[in-house]
């Protein structure tokens, strides 16, 4: 594993994962509604939040795919390393971003059409 496998990653999440920079990185902002209970989101916010936090996600799952695999190296643990083997690694990306949205989505509450 090469440290060069980590540069577009970083280079995304400190560009388009932090911009616009002033007054706080948008993705912040935007975290902070979601906790807040997310009121008065509508499906444009939720689009901004992925879009801004697709970076992060990007590395988050290098970062952990690596550590798996070089774990499973210690250890001597079996499974295969090829197109298969990311294949999963990105289902389980996809499904833990739907997870997620929709723990978010419940704790908003439904919008309600007026």
């Amino acid at each position: 594993m090469s440290w060069r496998r980590y540069i577009a990653p970083t280079l995304a999440c400190l560009t388009l994962g932090l911009a616009p920079f002033v007054p706080e990185p948008h993705v912040i902002g935007k975290l902070r509604w979601v906790i807040g209970g997310a009121h008065g989101m509508r499906i444009v916010d939720w689009f901004d939040l992925l879009f801004h936090g697709a970076p992060w996600l990007w590395l988050a799952g290098t970062l952990v795919y690596d550590a798996v695999t070089l774990l499973r190296k210690r250890t001597g643990g079996g499974g295969g390393d090829g197109a298969s083997s990311r294949g999963k690694w990105l289902l389980l990306g996809v499904a833990m971003l739907g997870a997620a949205l929709c723990v978010a989505w419940s704790l908003a509450g439904a919008p309600t059409s007026s």
